[in-house]
């Protein structure tokens, strides 16, 4: 812990695939992290700026919204950029340490793959269910409205092709990659040496259940909240177009760690995981490349009073 003492409990302003190399081997208990998806403006060098949705102009598409654009090579990038990432936090995580990292459905296998080809096994994965989405599907009627081809031709297709759009539904889960180091010994003997490697399945979610892999963050219907339903958090007003709920973070930490332990972010964002950390008593370091997600991330961990739930 003592080494560890100068990157406690801070924002770092940083690229993670810089920054990783400076902490030292076996000193995180978990990693809870949202890396860029690779989808569409949503990849490693994507701005506020790149992200922010200008869509339509005069009714015709002029810029498509983040992540609509379908790019059969974005899996690939992503596996190459996330791989070394992934074997840094190996190094950086001690023995059944627990790696959590979000991915969008199409690329989760990619993510996977990184995080399985660096030497972590895979658990389990999590979906988060939610259901306040847009569906990201387009219709045809300007790609019709393009076509050399005289007005009642297009008329005809319009009639014809009627529902028909491109094949995206309505997008209501993100999976979440359970990921372990392995573990020296037994899951006791491993346990009791470095305090990582099992789940604590006595914290509050729905109405005291046993936890499940599926998790809820809003009403959704009465049986599945009784079993899945976290704590609601108070609004957590963020500028980042991606931000994970707070109570989600804080769950899978105290699902994985012990009070004091280090919980690492190297995607920090506005910070979410951070804050789930300090209000459950753990040591944090985020790393966050983007200057104004850093400020407003450190803005947002001043603020905090507890108690964090209604």
């Amino acid at each position: 812990m003592e080494a560890l003492r100068p990157y406690l409990d801070q924002v770092h302003h940083a690229d993670a695939r810089e920054f990783l190399g400076q902490l030292p081997a076996e000193s995180i208990d978990a990693v809870v992290t949202d890396p860029p998806y690779f989808l569409d403006k949503l990849d490693d060098s994507w701005t506020p700026e790149k992200a922010t949705p200008k869509s339509y102009k005069r009714q015709q598409v002029q810029h498509l919204p983040p992540g609509m654009r379908f790019d059969p090579t974005q899996g690939k990038r992503l596996y190459e950029w996330y791989l070394p990432i992934a074997q840094q936090l190996f190094r950086l995580l001690k023995p059944g340490g627990f790696f959590f990292t979000f991915a969008s459905p199409r690329l989760f296998h990619r993510v996977a793959l990184a995080v399985e080809e660096a030497g972590f096994w895979i658990r389990d994965t999590f979906l988060w269910i939610y259901t306040q989405s847009q569906p990201k599907a387009m219709g045809l009627h300007h790609f019709i409205e393009r076509l050399p081809l005289p007005a009642e031709a297009k008329q005809a297709l319009h009639t014809r092709l009627h529902g028909w759009k491109t094949p995206q539904v309505k997008s209501v889960y993100e999976p979440i990659i359970v990921a372990q180091k392995p573990y020296t010994g037994t899951l006791l003997e491993n346990f009791l040496a470095y305090q990582t490697g099992l789940f604590q399945t006595r914290i509050p979610v729905g109405q005291g259940m046993f936890p499940a892999n599926l998790l809820l963050v809003e009403e959704t219907e009465t049986v599945l909240d009784k079993y899945f339903l976290l704590p609601k958090a108070r609004g957590e007003p963020t500028d980042h177009p991606t931000a994970k709920p707070v109570a989600l973070c804080q769950y899978l930490i105290e699902l994985s760690t012990v009070p004091q332990a280090v919980v690492l972010d190297p995607f920090a964002g506005s910070g979410s995981t951070l804050i789930a950390a300090l209000h459950s008593g753990r040591h944090f370091i985020g790393i966050e490349i983007n200057e104004a997600y850093v400020a407003l991330a450190r803005k947002r961990l001043q603020e905090v009073t507890p108690p964090l739930f209604a």
